[in-house]
């Protein structure tokens, strides 16, 4: 198997299962427990902490462990909107980009219907880009929050996260960024990145499913949205998931020493692949922005095929991928992604995503091009009238 949805999920690394296992056996403590048992948990889960801070350049006191993204952007995005709202009632907008995962989208969502907050939406352009101009021109003095990701989930689109937040700045409105996918990626320091808050999820980058991160900068005010004893800073109550913060903190303190070769190694394959598959298969549609992309993801929609037979004759051949977020799985609708992007809701309809590893090989992703012409000629044949 071929395996080509590390955009759903990473395999756990071996490293951070070991650096893990301690607090999942013997070192079974709360860290809330003032016992050597549960002090061992705590002092485990202060240098998980601290890990995290080192990568992403802030301080330990500014990282809280999330069950994973999805919570990690509710967090952010309810508890720093409505944290803002509380000190000042007038703050009852927030900004968000039409390419937004769901976990951004419906918090948002859930602030115009509970709370009556205003949701603007930015545009992108045809390869999912949002303007800096365009995100000046939707601020209001009213803005209580700017949530826009890093790199998308499904098309791969990377935003130019430095110029947006300085918007933001200039507006003296906290900016938060949903970087589940570009952890591992794409340079994390929150300080050159210029953002208020930030977003990961372990398994995304090696860590087990169930763990996850949000930064927030200094004294900026969130509001928790679960509530009792107090952890994490009164920001996230509930015994910490110790085993889970360790896991992460490895798998991402390995990812980021190696991004910088992996991400140009894995770029230069991306690319070959791309051009393989719009060789063999020419009306193929690439989505997302040619080279301001992740080096992990490329994505295509191939007219006039149904995207799900394509993945099932894929699967076929021995290559697992996607047809776009595991989040909206289920869902026979057209991408909103992709929609936002321009496409014909029945274009829409044929995507394919495929998602790397930090290990793909060259062999790995030839034998990936020579199958999609394969399954995509397939399901062409089987629709045609002459098939029938």
């Amino acid at each position: 198997m071929i395996f080509l949805d590390a955009a759903a999920t990473t395999p756990v690394r071996r490293e951070a299962l070991e650096a893990m296992w301690p607090y999942l056996s013997g070192e079974f403590g709360n860290p809330s427990s003032h016992h050597s048992l549960g002090e061992a948990a705590a002092v485990a889960l202060a240098g998980a902490r601290s890990g995290v801070a080192k990568v992403l350049g802030c301080r330990a006191s500014e990282v809280t462990f999330t069950s994973g993204g999805t919570e990690a952007d509710n967090l952010a995005v309810k508890g720093i909107a409505l944290a803002r709202q509380l000190a000042d009632p007038s703050l009852n907008r927030v900004v968000i980009s039409a390419i937004e995962h769901p976990a951004v989208e419906e918090s948002a969502r859930y602030l115009e219907r509970v709370h009556g907050f205003a949701v603007d939406v930015l545009p992108v352009d045809r390869e999912g880009l949002v303007s800096v101009d365009g995100l000046r021109a939707v601020m209001r003095p009213e803005t209580a929050l700017v949530s826009i990701m890093y790199a998308n989930n499904e098309i791969g689109t990377v935003q130019p996260i430095a110029s947006l937040a300085s918007v933001a700045r200039e507006h003296g409105v906290p900016f938060h960024t949903d970087a589940v996918q570009a952890a591992g990626w794409l340079p994390l320091d929150v300080k050159a990145l210029g953002v208020d808050a930030l977003s990961i999820s372990g398994h995304k980058l090696g860590a087990p499913k169930g763990s996850g991160v949000l930064f927030t900068k200094g004294r900026l005010g969130v509001e928790p949205l679960v509530h009792g004893g107090g952890q994490e800073r009164a920001r996230r109550s509930g015994t910490e998931n110790v085993a889970g913060a360790v896991a992460l903190s490895t798998a991402l303190g390995l990812s980021h020493a190696e991004q910088p070769e992996q991400a140009a190694r894995v770029s230069d394959l991306r690319d070959q692949f791309i051009d393989q598959v719009l060789a063999t298969v020419p009306d193929a549609l690439l989505t997302g922005h040619r080279s301001q992309r992740l080096p992990s993801v490329a994505s295509f929609c191939f007219p006039g095929t149904s995207g799900e037979s394509v993945l099932l004759e894929l699967e076929r051949l021995g290559v697992v991928c996607s047809s776009g977020s595991a989040c909206a799985a289920g869902s026979d609708a057209p991408s909103p992604v992709l929609v936002a992007l321009g496409i014909a809701p029945e274009t829409a309809q044929t995507a394919v995503r495929f998602s790397f590893t930090s290990t793909v090989t060259d062999a790995e992703l030839n034998e990936a091009a020579a199958a999609v012409e394969t399954a995509v000629g397939r399901v062409r044949n089987l629709a045609s009238p002459q098939a029938g």
